[in-house]
């Protein structure tokens, strides 16, 4: 049975920079691409980093049962949906994954593919740098949306707050002051499993 390596952290803590070095290092981890109702960002890809559709789109997987796990963010743009949905992309019996996500998104998909599946890998940051590197991030955008780096930024507080982080049986943390050396802690859990 495959295993399911799942990043998550807050905002601007530096997982899309570990799944792309992970992806690279340990070339034979299929991923997941999730959907999302937000719009494209500069320099995203459609099919990369998200399937980007409507939420009419949404609603019709829901009905038809293929929606595993979904979160709706009320954003200044407006409502955006981040959901995975069941689509023939994972495939346990052949593969190990490695895939991005929130807390809630990780305890859903816990309950729908198996404690035994599922390996955290919660990637921690001083809220301080995190800040300094979401401003960095939004100031490259064509249009940065500066309100909506702050309300991802809070609810974050909120999501990943240490009362969450216990309910979901989060107890290692990988710290990403020094990237080589989360990078190399995350590379030796992987290669524990496989």
């Amino acid at each position: 049975m495959g295993k399911i390596f799942y990043l998550m952290g807050k905002s601007a803590s530096g997982k899309d920079t570990i799944f792309r070095l992970l992806m690279e290092r340990f070339s034979y981890l299929k991923t997941v691409v999730m959907y999302s109702t937000r719009p494209i960002r500069d320099n995203e890809v459609e099919g990369r980093e998200y399937f980007f559709v409507s939420r009419d789109y949404r609603r019709d997987m829901e009905a038809k049962g293929k929606v595993i796990e979904c979160r709706t963010y009320h954003t200044i743009a407006g409502p955006w949906d981040y959901f995975t949905v069941d689509d023939g992309q994972i495939d346990l019996e052949n593969h190990d994954y490695l895939m991005t996500g929130t807390l809630v998104s990780y305890q859903k998909m816990k309950e729908y593919y198996g404690e035994d599946v599922m390996i955290p890998l919660y990637i921690d940051l001083d809220d301080g740098l995190r800040l300094e590197r979401a401003l960095g991030r939004e100031r490259q955008q064509q249009i940065p949306k500066y309100k909506e780096m702050c309300r991802r930024f809070l609810a974050d507080a909120d999501d990943f707050s240490e009362e969450n982080l216990e309910a979901a049986g989060i107890v290692k943390r990988y710290i990403n002051e020094d990237l080589k050396e989360c990078l190399e802690e995350i590379s030796s859990v992987i290669r524990s499993f496989c």
